[in-house]
């Protein structure tokens, strides 16, 4: 347990930055999960549109910490793959 005044403000701050972090995880869970929908209807023109709003979150994502950046790019490549292979 915490003793100092400073360690409990620290904290404080790890638990606010936790709700942040796990919020913004979840939405881009919400917006890869929408895209992978999208390729399993089959429909190229939604599953385009979802990976077109998808791939900003997922990049600010890379850029807040919450996820790697090369995992932020690996997950945009794959998903945008799967969405051309839906074109054939």
């Amino acid at each position: 347990m915490a003793n100092t005044p400073s360690a409990k403000k620290a904290t404080r701050k790890i638990e606010a930055r936790t709700a942040i972090n796990k919020s913004r995880r979840s939405r881009i869970r919400t917006f890869i999960r929408k895209v992978e929908e999208a390729i399993a209807s089959g429909d190229h023109k939604t599953a385009t549109e979802a990976l077109r709003t998808a791939e900003p979150e997922i990049a600010r994502a890379a850029s807040k910490g919450i996820v790697h950046a090369n995992t932020a790019a690996r997950k945009v490549s794959r998903l945008n793959h799967r969405v051309k292979a839906l074109a054939v």
